[in-house]
């Protein structure tokens, strides 16, 4: 398992429960796939450096955590057909 970093940038305007359900998805996801999440830090509404889709804020969440590498191919297909994900990137740490 190696340790990996997603960085997504969600609809600023969504409901607060709404953000965490969606953070409570890709929690389920990683540890579902034997993984497990080591830290969620919500960085919280932010200005985007240039419009996405006519929005120009976003919630940024940076979840660390330790995986195999099917699991980021799973994260990245879920965060891309979830709405209100504006923005995802998945690094190694």
């Amino acid at each position: 398992m190696r340790k990996y970093e997603m960085l997504y940038i969600l609809d600023a305007t969504l409901t607060d429960e709404a953000k965490d359900a969606i953070t409570a998805k890709f929690d389920a996801i990683v540890k579902e796939c034997g993984g497990n999440v080591e830290k969620v830090d919500k960085w919280g509404v932010k200005k985007l450096a240039y419009p996405i889709n006519y929005k120009t804020e976003g919630f940024y969440v940076l979840m660390t955590f330790n995986a195999a590498t099917t699991v980021v191919a799973e994260l990245k297909r879920i965060a891309g057909i979830t709405d209100g994900v504006i923005r995802r990137l998945i690094t190694k740490a």
